[in-house]
């Protein structure tokens, strides 16, 4: 048999050798900013320069009260958890379906995570969410995937019926909004990763957003012992004694990452206008053709565009495996098509099927299986991610993919037997 498909012996659609999407963006004014940063200083202990300057960029850009710069995602969920007291006997229920830092610093907290099922955008769903309080529920934490808010009117609305704490991981979804209010802004406090990818980057940090000075304090303590918490603790507080040392953690921003991340914020809006485009003229296309669905936002609802999740429908195309389709698509060329592996059903993984060979203490507190949330691992299996680009520079290799997708789908049933 021959085919025009390249798995089959075709020839590829997407020929471009160079890199098919790089982010962030870098330019000579990123360049001038990490080199002024460099020669200025490469290590701050406190509050001031370059540190100083983003933390009240983002409170302003966010319309909060603090922000603190952390030197990972990770670091700022585990800051932020710890800060808002969360420990041994608390249950927190967060996503089943999420990266796993999501979850992970609570372990190291002695909290006990509950995992709840997504709904169908993928995001932490409220029907599952109210099934699981409990008189332990103390929080419930949830992720915006892929950079599309999560039904944060319906979550909040179940956290205050019961008295418990709603906790943002905006990890994905820098800018992203709902009816004009910023994700992160939702809780009691949010944490945001600033890693390669993500839509505002620093190559590698993050940072926490709340108005609570309390929560603020204890972020501090947690990770910015000595000179911050000496100078921003009230001398009347009653953990002030504790200043200089903290909780003996340095999750502390690097500055040449603060400049990067900065520089980056700066362009954020501007970003997400060329992603928010690109991202329309994707769902358009690719919805015309059988066995691929598009998101579609609610109404009001800005996405951040971290990355396009499709959803691949397998009875539009005779059953067709997900996985063959894939692979034919990347013969084609289509590299950054993606399907996402370490974001994924928690409950997929060994750390929460089996968590005591590194966690002994939570042998008979978590203990997950595979068919425990048939929604997340539904959507996570049929899931197709592409990048969102940003520019008219990229929407003839956008296109390519577009014809690759086609070629693929008009030609499936040579995939098939």
């Amino acid at each position: 048999m021959t085919s025009p498909l390249a798995l089959l012996g075709g020839p590829p659609t997407v020929t471009q050798t160079t890199p098919h999407f790089t982010w962030p963006p870098l330019d000579d004014q990123s360049e001038a900013a990490v080199m002024s940063q460099l020669r200025r200083s490469i290590s701050i202990y406190d509050r001031s320069g370059v540190v100083e300057r983003l933390e009240e960029e983002l409170c302003e850009y966010h319309g909060v009260t603090h922000a603190v710069l952390t030197s990972s995602g990770t670091a700022a969920l585990h800051s932020m958890y710890a800060a808002c007291g969360l420990g041994p006997g608390d249950e927190v229920i967060v996503p089943a379906y999420t990266f796993f830092a999501t979850v992970t610093p609570l372990l190291h907290l002695g909290a006990t995570p509950v995992l709840a099922d997504c709904d169908e955008s993928g995001n932490l769903g409220s029907k599952d969410v109210a099934q699981r309080i409990t008189e332990r529920t103390k929080a419930v934490v949830v992720s915006h995937m892929w950079g599309v808010p999560a039904a944060m009117q319906a979550l909040k609305a179940i956290t205050d019926e019961h008295d418990l704490m709603l906790l943002e991981d905006a990890s994905h979804a820098h800018g992203a909004s709902i009816d004009g209010q910023r994700v992160g802004t939702f809780g009691w406090a949010a944490a945001f990763s600033m890693n390669g990818p993500k839509p505002l980057s620093a190559g590698e940090g993050g940072f926490v957003l709340t108005d609570d000075d309390e929560v603020y304090y204890r972020v501090l303590l947690h990770g910015q012992y000595n000179k911050r918490c000496r100078s921003e603790l009230p001398r009347g507080h009653n953990l002030y004694d504790y200043a200089v040392t903290g909780m003996g953690l340095k999750f502390r921003i690097h500055p040449l990452a603060a400049a990067i991340a900065l520089d980056q914020l700066g362009r954020l809006d501007h970003y997400l206008t060329e992603r928010a485009t690109t991202a329309a003229y994707l769902s358009e296309r690719l919805s015309e053709l059988p066995g691929v669905i598009a998101p579609e936002l609610p109404l009001g609802v800005r996405a951040s565009w971290y990355g396009l999740p499709l959803q691949y429908a397998t009875n539009e195309l005779d059953r067709l495996p997900v996985e063959r389709f894939y692979k034919a698509l990347q013969a084609e060329g289509c590299r950054e098509v993606d399907r996402p592996g370490s974001t994924c059903p928690l409950n997929l993984l060994p750390l929460f099927q089996r968590p005591e060979p590194l966690f002994p203490e939570y042998s008979d507190k978590v203990s997950y299986s595979p068919g425990d949330f048939p929604n997340a691992e539904a959507i996570h299996h049929n899931t197709l991610k592409l990048p969102v680009w940003h520019g008219k520079e990229d929407m003839p290799l956008v296109d390519r993919y577009i014809d690759a997708f086609r070629k693929v789908i008009e030609n499936y049933c040579d995939l098939l037997g």
